[in-house]
């Protein structure tokens, strides 16, 4: 009954520091921050704020364009999205809200989902909700450091393949072409090689699209401090309107929907009954896109600390997101990930906190309201033309060097994940590129190798180069160095047997000093060992055993088969444990003076 209530008060002391776990991450840091704020923090916030709304207007319009959503989903986004992860991310530069990848994703969704009756607002709000509440719920969980596990290699692997298939993608509104019935990559390039070559292409939208590739290259060029391609685009809407260019056939952005910039509305969540229906179907679309915006948030977040010095919790950037995208969706908002160039702009622009952002996202709801009527007229060839190029930033040829070239591992995933992403669904291509990376860790983490050692005439242990120079031929001590997960398990079974079929060798001493990890599939495996070796009547002893191996062995009851008096614990002295270990082996082989013989795992190391 004591132990029943002493379980209970811990429970209830875990339960109660969750709770205020969960309270504290709640409350918004930048809340916490108001009674420093002063004169000199707004001032440089708002002009940063001013640099990230100019950057945010013409990605905004891209956006609309690539999914194929209305424009003010886009902007209530930037607005709802950004303002509510502001309130809550601890980096004071991040931004979060509509980006490349999430764009790309989503694209891909809805062509998937195509045949389903909803219409696609409603399938992006509902993987939206979606999004933000497993996002939230990793972060309430402190689940922020999982995002450590996912290789770089697969990241880089996965931007590559975004950058690729925006640029494919843009090239038919560049030249004014139509769009295809087949949405995979062969056969949009299909598409786009047999309308080249039958001359079913509008020539103005293509001169409108070239020419603004054209310009904005050279501007970046030449003035690389200038809003990132806003000035072709206002050059290009300006233009448009001036010569009706939308009469010559040339698309605009009136054509995507009404421009809005007022404040979005709460219009209610996208769980009615056609949308729960869609649930299921967009699950996997959903998880995938959370994990890829985790990864984004936390990596751009420690990106830009490195430079700051400020100390970033992932968890609580996983909880402003998840709030964000969660009730973004409820206010018909495009949900959203980090946005690197944005939050870049911020940092380089002097903003010291996240009113930065804030100011910026209300800001760019005026400035849209001011130049709707400008926006209405842009051709959706430059906006191509913009796309594109940022599509040729997300390629990074340097990174994918070092992929590449560091090691064989790295290289696989990249390739796996590259080439998934442009031929399979961009869901898949995470899991795929993730698994790929989690089988070949776990290859190189389960795979010991045994060096046979044994001692030399000044009596210090050293590795062998041939069976001529055991010591005894009737005792091996097996070193087992890392981890014994399942992953290792045969390798290490197979490797301990072939030396068990030395008839000879009468009793094996498993030095498990380092040994780390044990799990169900060892102990099955050594409980395996144990009944091949008394079958033929013969020992097997393990020493160096330290408390968390002990308590496995204990608890599966393969101590209690193996026997107490053969199991020696880990005690101060390295080889005091051996040493008992080889005094049992004496009682176990009356008259014989035990002799060592040692395996390693891998190159020889020092040994005691």
């Amino acid at each position: 009954m004591q132990e029943f209530t002493e379980l209970k008060e811990v429970a209830g002391d875990s339960a109660t520091g969750i709770g205020k776990q969960i309270r504290a991450n709640l409350i918004p840091p930048l809340c916490r921050a108001l009674p420093d704020y002063d004169r000199a923090n707004f001032r440089a916030d708002l002009l940063a704020g001013v640099t990230v709304a100019v950057i945010t207007i013409p990605q905004s319009i891209a956006f609309a364009l690539l999914i194929g959503i209305p424009l003010s989903s886009v902007l209530a986004g930037t607005f709802i999205v950004t303002v509510l992860c502001s309130f809550y991310c601890s980096s004071r530069h991040l931004v979060v809200g509509p980006t490349n990848t999430i764009s790309i994703i989503l694209a891909g969704a809805l062509y998937s989902l195509a045949s389903e009756p909803q219409v696609p607002l409603q399938k992006v709000l509902l993987i939206g909700f979606f999004m933000g509440a497993i996002q939230l719920a990793a972060g309430l969980a402190n689940f922020g450091k999982i995002t450590q596990y996912v290789s770089r290699s697969v990241i880089v692997g996965y931007t590559t393949a975004v950058g690729i298939l925006i640029a494919t993608g843009q090239l038919g509104n560049l030249f004014g072409i139509a769009r295809g019935t087949e949405v995979s990559l062969p056969g949009t390039l299909r598409h786009l090689a047999t309308s080249f070559l039958t001359l079913h292409f509008n020539p103005v939208t293509a001169a409108i699209g070239v020419g603004s590739l054209a310009t904005i290259l050279a501007l970046r060029r030449w003035r690389p401090r200038w809003p990132d391609g806003l000035p072709v685009l206002i050059l290009a809407g300006a233009l448009s309107a001036w010569l009706d260019l939308n009469e010559h056939g040339v698309g605009v952005v009136r054509d995507l929907g009404a421009i809005s910039g007022g404040i979005p509305f709460f219009t209610g969540f996208p769980l009615n009954a056609t949308g729960l229906i869609l649930l299921p179907k967009v699950t996997s679309v959903a998880i995938a896109a959370a994990l890829l915006g985790m990864l984004e948030a936390v990596t751009v977040a420690k990106t830009l600390a490195v430079k700051t010095g400020q100390r970033v919790n992932p968890s609580q950037e996983l909880i402003g997101m998840g709030l964000g995208n969660l009730l973004g969706a409820g206010f018909g908002a495009m949900p959203g990930s980090a946005s690197f160039l944005r939050s870049a702009a911020n940092q380089q622009s002097g903003g010291h906190t996240q009113w930065a952002v804030i100011l910026g996202s209300t800001m760019l709801l005026l400035i849209v309201q001011m130049l709707s009527p400008l926006l209405a007229h842009l051709p959706v060839a430059a906006i191509a033309a913009y796309l594109i190029v940022i599509a040729i930033r997300l390629i990074q040829p340097a990174q994918i060097l070092v992929v590449r070239l560091s090691t064989s591992s790295d290289a696989a995933v990249f390739w796996v994940t590259l080439v998934a992403a442009l031929f399979l669904d961009l869901d898949t291509a995470i899991y795929t590129g993730v698994g790929v990376s989690l089988v070949l860790f776990l290859q190189k983490a389960g795979a010991p190798s045994l060096v046979e050692h044994a001692f030399n005439e000044q009596g210090q242990l050293a590795q062998i180069a041939s069976p001529a120079g055991r010591n005894n031929s009737q005792i091996s001590i097996v070193h087992v160095e890392g981890d014994l997960f399942f992953g290792a398990t045969d390798i290490f079974q197979d490797d301990v047997r072939r030396l068990a079929e030395d008839p000879h060798i009468r009793v094996f001493i498993l030095r498990m000093k380092n040994a780390r990890h044990l799990d169900a599939t060892t102990v099955m495996a050594l409980g395996q060992l144990l009944e091949y070796l008394q079958s033929q009547g013969r020992h097997l002893l393990i020493s160096g055993v330290r408390s968390d191996v002990a308590t496995v062995l204990k608890r599966s009851g393969l101590a209690a088969r193996i026997g107490p008096e053969n199991i020696f614990p880990a005690e101060e002295n390295p080889t005091l444990a051996t040493k008992r270990a080889l005094q049992r082996a004496q009682q176990l082989l009356p008259g014989t003076k035990p002799d060592l013989r040692i395996f390693y795992d891998h190159a020889p190391q020092p040994t005691a």
